[in-house]
């Protein structure tokens, strides 16, 4: 059992990565991103995050997103945050959730933020990287847009010249559709011509 119980701390440790080089900001991976997953980036800067935050000496919760279940939203590298967030959350991708140790220096410093957090506090945070966004102002839908002529292959002359195609051909659909009805009124006014003409000579 002891065994076990060494291996999966040595297992831990090494999931562990020293992001500041000082020890002041650790991070452990809980659960991995998809391979592919998209992670803060110049173009994705806004993250939303669910988190818990935990005092390093007791563990008492002074922080949590997951009772009303919200959604906390920053920017990252713009110091909006404490230190040890925008370091550790740019290295994360979407669905990764990661354990982040952080010295003082890198959370509330020597002041702490009371009461929730004691001055020269080690705080330890569970946070999920819900979601990468543009920042607000840049064209959402035009990256969008670049993304759908990307997987198409079109030009965007060529998306233009197909939407003027599929006018054109629900222009014409209509036409004919117009030529049938008027067609079908002048058959059915034929025969009650017709109908009428036979009983006038019946007469």
């Amino acid at each position: 059992m002891l065994r076990i119980a060494d291996e999966a701390q040595d297992k831990n440790m090494a999931d562990t990565t020293d992001l500041t080089g000082d020890g002041g900001v650790l991070k452990t991976v809980i659960r991995k991103a998809k391979a592919d997953a998209a992670s803060p980036s110049d173009s994705l800067p806004l993250v939303d995050v669910h988190y818990e935050g935990t005092l390093a000496e007791n563990g008492e919760v002074f922080d949590t997103t997951h009772e009303d279940n919200s959604i906390f939203s920053f920017e990252v590298g713009e110091g909006t945050v404490i230190k040890a967030w925008d370091i550790t959350v740019q290295t994360m991708k979407v669905g990764e959730v990661a354990k982040i140790t952080c010295k003082p220096e890198y959370a509330y410093g020597a002041a702490g933020s009371p009461p929730e957090i004691p001055p020269g506090a080690t705080l330890v945070f569970e946070v999920e990287l819900v979601a990468c966004k543009p920042r607000k102002g840049s064209s959402l839908e035009s990256l969008e847009r670049k993304a759908v002529l990307t997987l198409t292959g079109f030009s965007e002359q060529g998306v233009e010249e197909a939407k003027g195609g599929s006018s054109s051909s629900q222009r014409r659909g209509k036409r004919k559709r117009e030529e049938a009805k008027a067609a079908a009124a002048a058959r059915v006014k034929a025969k009650l011509e017709g109908k009428e003409g036979k009983g006038k000579k019946a007469k």
